[in-house]
């Protein structure tokens, strides 16, 4: 027989184990991403020592973003808050002053080689997708390694560690998108300008559809502007993120001769059961779909 005695020690362990858990969650450093793509470039840094919010998650679009008066609350919460820069987040400004945060902001592109969007793009001029320029990524992965340091220098050996690994995946993630491309017959490596800095880096040509953009559906207008323009340029493959219904698909690969490749990932990740959760899985499901389409 147990006696009452000798089960106060067991039970003295247990509210210390069901205290312990709250305790160690809290003393993670609280970070906020803008958009999904840094948010997931935080966690590969952070790993255990911080606690990654986002306010655009998974599968939604950053362009068409309309800050909740709970995010002002995540900002408020967070000790740093990440943000892409070159004029991606309009709204961040305003959001930041509502919540009254004093949180660090740090611009994550800080460094990166600026690119001139066609037509301005919505951005004041600059192209902020250098996210698709795995080189321009690893800048972002330093930018936030310092950041997490500056704002948590006790775990200093651990996100140097952990960036250090994730900068190697991401060297072999170039290495392998330039072998991709490499195969591709050079006169068929012509193909939404959220890809110039892909364009850039790797040498596939993406042409804007003109008059079209990701924060609207696209109208029977539209579709016949894309259809002359790819028979206009002669465009192999097209991959329009912005068109889900397939019948519309179908009509412009009949009406233009070009093949419709798969759905192309720009400006945001998928949740865990899509094709990209995360920036490694993004980058080679882009490229495995521009293989497919511009070499068959």
């Amino acid at each position: 027989m147990i006696s009452r005695r000798s089960m106060l020690p067991a039970a003295a362990a247990l509210a210390l184990l069901m205290t312990a858990g709250p305790a160690l969650a809290q003393d993670k450093l609280k970070v906020l991403a803008t958009f999904s793509i840094l948010g997931d470039f935080v966690k590969n840094v952070g790993g255990d020592r911080v606690e990654v919010a986002t306010l655009v998650g998974p599968n939604s679009d950053a362009h068409v973003y309309a800050p909740a008066p709970a995010d002002a609350k995540k900002v408020a919460d967070a000790k740093v808050v990440i943000v892409n820069g070159l004029g991606y987040e309009g709204w961040m400004s305003r959001l930041a002053k509502a919540s009254g945060s004093k949180a660090p902001v740090v611009v994550a592109s800080k460094g990166v080689k600026e690119r001139k969007a066609p037509g301005g793009h919505g951005h004041g001029g600059a192209d902020p997708h250098a996210w698709q320029s795995v080189a321009n990524a690893k800048v972002y992965v330093a930018n936030i390694r310092d950041a997490l340091i500056a704002a948590d220098p006790a775990g200093k050996a651990a996100y140097e560690a952990n960036a250090a690994a994730y900068l190697g995946k991401l060297d072999a993630l170039d290495a392998d998108v330039k072998a991709a491309v490499a195969a591709i017959p050079a006169d068929r490596r012509s193909t939404h300008d959220a890809f110039g800095y892909f364009q850039q880096a790797y040498g596939v040509e993406f042409i804007a559809p003109q008059g079209v953009s990701t924060e609207a559906e696209p109208s029977a207008r539209d579709v016949a502007r894309i259809i002359t323009q790819v028979k206009k340029q002669k465009i192999p493959a097209v991959f329009l993120e912005n068109i889900a219904d397939p019948r519309l698909m179908e009509r412009i690969a009949q009406e233009s001769g070009a093949r419709v490749g798969g759905k192309l990932y720009s400006d945001a990740l998928t949740d865990a059961k899509g094709d990209a959760p995360t920036y490694l899985d993004m980058m080679r499901h882009n490229i495995k779909q521009i293989s497919a389409a511009l070499m068959s």
